[in-house]
């Protein structure tokens, strides 16, 4: 079971007038998101004062992987780091919860329910050691 995914390329469109499209936000968050991704073992993506970001934060402090946080509603561009996490996450039709965004070893591991289904199944410890979060 294949659980990480690549990040997918998102198009950019300039309008004639030389403004910015939501296509050339969305390209921004994403050169923010993969210059993260790529020079980060383990990043997480979160809202301050969500439950579930709460618990994703101290299970990977737990298991002893440091993850750099980004807090959307504290940074300049999370509306439009956000925007791109629900276009990862397959936000569409089904209403389902964006953050926390986990991403290891460059990739994007999931939310919530694929964190701790890793942690439960037991391939968690193994993807964080192979991304070098881990050294034990």
């Amino acid at each position: 079971m294949q659980v990480a995914k690549d990040l997918p390329v998102v198009a950019v469109r300039v309008d004639g007038g030389g403004g910015e499209t939501p296509a050339m936000n969305m390209q921004a968050a994403y050169d923010k998101v993969s210059l993260l991704v790529s020079g980060n073992a383990v990043v997480v993506f979160t809202i301050s004062g969500c439950c579930m970001c709460h618990v994703v934060k101290q299970l990977l402090f737990g298991l002893g992987v440091g993850p750099t946080i980004v807090e959307l509603d504290r940074c300049a561009s999370g509306s439009e780091i956000h925007a791109l996490l629900v276009r990862l996450s397959g936000g569409g039709g089904k209403r389902q919860q964006v953050v926390p965004a986990v991403f290891v070893g460059g990739k994007f591991l999931g939310g919530i329910e694929t964190v701790m289904a890793c942690h439960i199944n037991g391939t968690l410890v193994p993807l964080l050691k192979d991304a070098g979060a881990l050294w034990l």
